[in-house]
């Protein structure tokens, strides 16, 4: 696949211009890789902090991987151990056969958990696409969920109008494929320009062109709303004030989680789509007084 072969591009991230003392290198550095092997593949997953602590599963977004957590993972594993998993066809992760949505891995994502940390139920943490999974996941191992917290997720039937994000191309070159990561970033991910950076348009290169989930559908429908009704456990959600994917429908969310035992309901000011990047320390100190409850 062309967009796939470009990914060897971006894969080295000290030359993505990080200083060494930023968070986002020290967290690449000191992620604990682990690799799954199952029929056909292997799942990838990255450990911070002390396996003794209490898990927290991660689950990213879209076209991402666990680096959509790369300002969280640290803070948040001084009181936990974090599990960030690089979920099914994205990443480093490979696609199980026949997957083509959340619904197709959420039974992969139970299957890691549970080789990771055995039978226990876990706390887990979705963001956007993968708090989709998450909600799949939850209907259908309630087992395997303690809590739920849902950041930025689709799935609710609240989405505006599809927005116009610059597609790559086949022969472009690094500079260009940079110029779409920033196009997009700002129309659908972030909020304010001063948010984008050289280490960010990187990442998300990182990402997107090892993105082979590609065929997604049910992001922009309102298939949560009838999942949550067989969620057992507590749920909390987290939104950016400026997620343009919400953008007049913000205000609905709460009401969306009324059939489900939906505890909390947090959102971040100046933060967009991808809140937890863009406002990390409000919403890893949001997380933590979620956890501690």
């Amino acid at each position: 696949m062309e967009r796939f072969a470009h990914a060897k591009d971006f894969e080295d991230f000290r030359t993505w211009g990080m200083d060494p003392s930023d968070e986002r290198f020290l967290a690449i550095e000191q992620a604990q890789k682990i690799e799954l092997d199952f029929e056909g593949g292997h799942q990838v997953w990255h450990r911070f902090g002390d396996p003794a602590n209490e898990p927290l599963v991660l689950l990213h977004g879209g076209s991402g991987s666990w680096m959509h957590w790369i300002r969280n993972v640290l803070p948040l594993s001084r009181e936990r151990c974090i599990y960030a998993v690089d979920l099914p066809g994205m990443g480093e992760s490979d696609l199980p056969m026949g997957a083509s949505d959340a619904d197709d891995i959420s039974e992969p994502i139970a299957w890691g958990i549970e080789r990771l940390l055995g039978s226990c139920r876990v706390d887990v943490m979705g963001f956007s696409f993968g708090g989709l999974s998450a909600g799949f996941m939850a209907a259908r191992a309630p087992h395997r969920v303690k809590q739920l917290i849902m950041v930025g997720i689709p799935g609710l039937g609240l989405f505006g109008a599809p927005m116009r994000l610059r597609g790559l191309l086949p022969g472009m070159d690094r500079q260009e494929i940079l110029d779409v990561m920033e196009n997009n970033l700002l129309s659908m991910m972030l909020h304010a320009p001063e948010s984008v950076d050289s280490a960010v348009l990187h990442l998300q290169a990182y990402n997107v062109l090892r993105d082979r989930l590609r065929k997604r559908r049910l992001a922009r429908g309102d298939c949560l709303l009838e999942e949550q009704k067989k969620w057992q456990c507590p749920v909390h959600s987290i939104w950016g004030e400026k997620d343009v994917l919400y953008e007049g429908t913000l205000h609905l969310v709460p009401a969306a989680f009324k059939d489900c035992d939906h505890r909390s309901h947090h959102v971040l000011k100046g933060a967009g789509h991808w809140a937890m990047y863009e406002s990390a320390r409000e919403f890893n100190n949001v997380v933590l007084e979620i956890l501690s409850e």
